[in-house]
């Protein structure tokens, strides 16, 4: 399991917790490396010979930089809200604003930033013992990781190419109502990856992992049955 920008393994605990102890779960390390292709690498030595991979939002680009890297060691994929095109222009020129203004921001500012992302992050349904566990996750991933993690996203290459390498068992999940990455961009995986299958989590935004640890659960078991 991958997690994403400026996030940690506790974005993946609720779905380990679902799975109990049916599945042997391990949580990528993303904090150390500047680009997605030495976080692919890392993974992969920290990963069995062969295992299902799963990645959410920039752990989906981190899984397919390990699929091209490695696809014989992989039984199957889930991509969850991600995305495989570079960044357009103007993406790139937020994520550079997004890494200015956090550099320069007070911890006050800082919370205030996090609390105001959760609008688009998350579903507003989610409950309150998510937001506060998004909050504590924010606090733990410094501002020089989030820069970091950010600017390997600018500088990632089109991932369009890899997926070819797809394995059989492939799983292209995205909340319904995701504002970070919408739903046309899962879709175009979908459309790109052979006999995928497309999964839509109702009432869930960019991070289902944490949203709808239940679902995701029930989707991961499917995968590797």
């Amino acid at each position: 399991m991958i997690p994403g920008l400026a996030s940690d393994r506790a974005v993946w605990e609720r779905t380990i917790a679902a799975l109990g102890d049916e599945v042997n779960c391990l949580v990528g390390d993303t904090l150390q490396d500047d680009s997605l292709t030495a976080m692919a690498r890392r993974i992969l030595d920290q990963a069995p010979q062969e295992f299902w991979l799963a990645g959410v939002s920039m752990g989906g680009m981190i899984a397919l930089e390990i699929l091209n890297l490695a696809p014989a060691r992989l039984k199957g994929l889930a991509l969850v809200d991600t995305r495989i095109r570079p960044d357009a222009p103007d993406e790139i020129s937020r994520r550079q604003a997004q890494n200015a203004a956090l550099s320069a921001a007070s911890p006050e500012e800082r919370r205030y930033m996090s609390v105001e992302g959760m609008k688009f992050l998350i579903h507003s349904s989610a409950t309150e013992d998510v937001r506060e566990e998004l909050l504590g996750m924010s606090k733990s991933i410094t501002v020089d990781i989030y820069v970091r993690q950010n600017t390997a996203v600018i500088e990632r290459r089109d991932l369009r190419p890899f997926v070819a390498n797809a394995p059989l068992r492939t799983k292209v999940i995205v909340g319904e109502e995701d504002m970070m990455t919408p739903m046309d961009q899962s879709r175009e995986i979908h459309d790109a990856i052979p006999h995928s299958e497309f999964h839509i989590i109702p009432d869930c935004g960019h991070l289902p992992p944490i949203e709808k640890p239940e679902v995701m659960a029930d989707l991961l078991r499917e995968l590797i049955s």
